[in-house]
């Protein structure tokens, strides 16, 4: 899961709002924490952490997100969620290597090429002892996962953790990992689209985004490319402390998929930077752990949050996002 490593569940909006021009779209840009949007509307089987979402070819939305053999849900309208069977039912036996919790964390799904792909995360609090996964399938139901080990690792000695990963393919059909969680902060390597793996050729360890100066706590990277730029989006602060969790999602952009990736104000990502997109307000606390989905009418922004009104429970946050104004804007 995306944690604090110190360690240390969308209603389809109007339309309307997809078209908004930039001019009236600048108004909306939040100016307080109070401006922010809340959630849309998901009922049904919403409590989910770390929840990283594809559309079938069918239309039919698959999710899957932090907890036991890593926890599913589905949906046929993006709206009413149900529970599913987890996408290992039996755990890979090199996972207690990592961690003596059987469970994984914050898992990345996408499909290319008519396989869905899987990265994911084990580990557990308090150590950068970890290691990135790899599942593929050919269908993404759970159940049809084939396990292909290990990815990448860290350990005690390194000054990164191997959590949070996230697959990106550019332009050029380049794939790559981003992934990381506190310690220096994200990094990004090049995967082999042949074996999902990292490729031979390069095995550079690109820096993203850092904190060099107070917390640490910047982790769950998610890279998007719009027009000209790519998008890095990455959760900042402290989370899975129900409502005194201070997670909120912050992006940046670069004309480099490797960087640098400065925010709206021009400051380093890799020095503090970060551009809010969403944070507290009301009773969703702590939105974060997010990922992007491309689906029919936009963007989506899936997340967690904490509800106030509900204990502190963790749920399911969707929203979609417009880039009129060259920075995307949750609503």
């Amino acid at each position: 899961m995306s944690r604090t490593r110190t360690k240390s569940p969308t209603g389809r909006r109007r339309k309307a709002l997809l078209v908004l021009p930039a001019a009236a779209l600048l108004t909306l840009m939040p100016s307080t924490a109070s401006a922010y949007p809340n959630p849309g509307t998901v009922t049904g089987d919403t409590v989910v952490h770390d929840p990283s979402m594809v559309r079938t070819p069918a239309g039919k939305y698959l999710l899957y997100a932090t907890g036991g053999g890593i926890s599913n849900k589905a949906s046929g309208d993006r709206t009413a969620f149900k529970n599913g069977a987890d996408a290992f039912g039996a755990r890979p036996s090199w996972w207690s290597k990592y961690s003596s919790v059987p469970e994984a964390w914050a898992p990345d799904i996408s499909q290319h090429g008519g396989k869905y792909l899987m990265y994911y995360s084990v580990s557990k609090f308090g150590s950068n002892t970890s290691a990135i996964g790899l599942a593929t399938s050919t269908t993404g139901e759970p159940g049809s996962w084939t396990d292909q080990g290990t990815v990448y690792t860290s350990s005690s000695a390194s000054d990164y953790n191997a959590i949070d990963p996230n697959l990106f393919v550019d332009g050029d059909g380049k794939w790559w990992l981003s992934f990381g969680s506190w310690w220096t902060g994200l990094k990004m390597i090049r995967i082999d689209p042949a074996t999902g793996k990292q490729y031979a050729g390069d095995t550079t360890r690109h820096s993203l985004a850092s904190r060099p100066t107070g917390t640490k706590a910047v982790e769950a990277p998610t890279i998007v490319k719009r027009g000209s730029y790519y998008y890095l989006f990455a959760s900042y602060d402290t989370c899975c402390a129900g409502t005194s969790s201070t997670y909120k999602i912050k992006v940046g952009r670069a004309t480099k998929v490797t960087g640098p990736y400065v925010d709206k104000n021009g400051v380093a990502m890799m020095n503090n930077g970060g551009t809010t997109v969403l944070e507290s307000h009301g009773r969703f606390i702590g939105p974060g752990g997010q990922s992007v989905l491309k689906d029919v009418d936009g963007d989506l922004l899936v997340y967690h949050y904490y509800d106030a009104q509900d204990n502190g429970t963790p749920k399911l946050g969707v929203n979609l996002l417009n880039w009129s104004t060259g920075w995307p804007v949750a609503y």
